[in-house]
């Protein structure tokens, strides 16, 4: 059961660098806005899947 619990969250974060990687979220890592959109794009990748672009222009 643990083990479970811990490998979801690792499973998620995988795909979610993944799909990130695939949408160049990691091209723009130069600033504040660029890394938080790319942390942010892991963590929601489904969204990034169904083409809400995230970008936070800080």
């Amino acid at each position: 059961m643990i083990r479970r619990l811990i490998s979801l969250p690792l499973i998620w974060v995988a795909i979610g660098l993944i799909v990130a990687a695939t949408h160049q979220f990691f091209d723009h890592l130069g600033s504040i806005g660029g890394v938080l959109s790319a942390i942010l794009a892991v963590l929601l990748w489904p969204l990034v899947l169904l083409g809400v672009h995230i970008a936070i222009g800080i």
